[in-house]
């Protein structure tokens, strides 16, 4: 098969790249770099089916050949986006999905609309389900990413029924794994970096807000049985053990030995108190859950960050 991503360059989706090409398909690869990295497509530059295109979703363009599947994973998705890139997110989530919803309705393509646990904003509904419709601050400091999210999923839906576009949405809850940026602001990248120099761990609030974290390639491979499903609603990809974000601070400075200690913080704006998949859906539909132990990820994820940071 013949498949588009975007966000190529990215960290989930240079991972995609990645799975597809092993697993013997065509990739079109699609990335302006706004926030990807040149080092996550490189080791493909020259694969016979690999072609990459530099461009910025947002503006008219064409394929030159049809493909079968759109996977669409353009956006800046770290918290340090929200503010300083919060146009081109919005911009990414509303004309880029509305393009790239237009180029799959001309080809007849499968559209595979990556979207986020962010839907669900600061729930009161734990774990969270995907029947759940969120709490989402529609002004607040994470709006451009979180109602940006939410109209993509409105497109996506607006297009499977009044066209009868075939159509996918995965809720990503927190991934992480080898590329994801130096400083990207993300709790892991943080703490692994400041582990590593020994420097204190950063912890916003008391550290009793918790998250989910599911390692990158059980997350691909969830959305590959995802694209090759006939789910059109919304499907929660993440993982549902839960872990306090002091409890995450600790482990990363077991895993690396490291001297840091623990600086506290203020509490950002809107930070999500909770984040746990319900993920019987994936199971039930998709035969899918992670298999990737959190301490075995942390460990791939420091050890990538090691070798990045040398």
């Amino acid at each position: 098969m013949r498949y588009l991503v975007t966000g190529a360059a990215g960290f989930i989706g240079s991972h995609l790249v990645e799975r597809l090409l092993l697993d013997g398909h065509d990739v079109v690869g699609v990335d302006n770099f706004l926030t990807g990295q040149t080092r996550n497509v490189l080791p493909w530059r020259d694969h016979p089916h690999f072609q990459f295109i530099e461009q910025d979703v947002t503006q008219p363009w064409r394929l030159e050949q049809p493909v079968d599947v759109i996977f669409n994973f353009a956006c800046p998705a770290s918290p340090i986006d929200f503010h300083s890139k919060a146009m081109e997110i919005l911009q990414v989530c509303s004309i880029g999905v509305l393009n790239l919803l237009a180029m799959a309705k001309e080809q007849r393509a499968i559209y595979v609309q990556a979207s986020t646990s962010e839907c669900y904003g600061d729930p009161e509904v734990h774990p969270q389900v995907e029947s759940y419709w969120g709490r989402v601050n529609p002004i607040g400091e994470r709006s451009p990413y979180d109602e940006g999210k939410r109209f993509a999923e409105a497109a996506v839906m607006a297009h499977h029924r009044l066209y009868g576009l075939e159509v996918r949405i995965g809720r990503i809850f927190n991934t992480y794994g080898p590329r994801m940026r130096v400083g990207d602001g993300r709790v892991l990248p943080n703490f692994i970096e400041q582990a590593l120099s020994n420097r204190p761990l950063t912890i916003y609030g008391e550290g009793q807000q918790t998250r989910s974290f599911c390692y990158v390639t059980d997350l691909v491979d969830g959305f590959i049985r995802l694209s090759r499903s006939k789910e059109i609603k919304p499907i929660n990809l993440g993982n549902p053990q839960e872990m306090n974000i002091r409890e995450v601070a600790q482990l990363i400075i077991e895993l690396i030995g490291s001297r840091s200690t623990i600086a506290y913080q203020p509490l950002p704006a809107d930070d999500p108190q909770l984040r746990q998949p319900d993920i019987q859906r994936a199971r039930t539909l998709l035969g899918w859950e992670p298999h990737t132990t959190v301490p075995d990820g942390f460990q791939r994820t420091i050890d990538y960050f090691r070798t990045i940071l040398k």
